[in-house]
């Protein structure tokens, strides 16, 4: 019986975080037409580097399981996983930032 719980539990939690997400969005998009004032904020376009700043985070991402699982080795396997993963993950991120700053500024002038 307690087996059962914990994936009804998580369903239902994740159902309600979305039902208050996309009332909440619904109802301050219906105050903005009230006003008078343009709702299109919310439409978001994506960026143009986008596909290059996943791409370098996944690539980081999985340089880190490499990192960790070499890392198991020498500390408990948990916590160089988890280490590794975030470090490279981070790193990713941060690099992706720089890169795509330089490919805007390129493009502007």
């Amino acid at each position: 019986m307690e087996d059962i719980l914990v994936p009804i539990a998580f369903f239902l939690t994740l159902f309600a975080i979305l039902y208050v997400y996309w009332t909440t969005r619904m109802k301050i998009r219906q105050s903005l037409i009230e006003k008078g004032a343009d709702a299109s904020l919310f439409k978001n376009s994506p960026s143009k580097y986008s596909l290059l700043k996943w791409g370098i985070f996944l690539v980081a991402v999985a340089i880190g399981v490499i990192a960790g699982y070499a890392l198991s080795t020498v500390i408990n396997e948990v916590a160089a996983f988890f280490t590794m993963i975030f470090l490279f993950g981070g790193v990713g991120l941060i690099v992706a930032h720089l890169i795509t700053n330089s490919l805007s500024k390129k493009e502007k002038n």
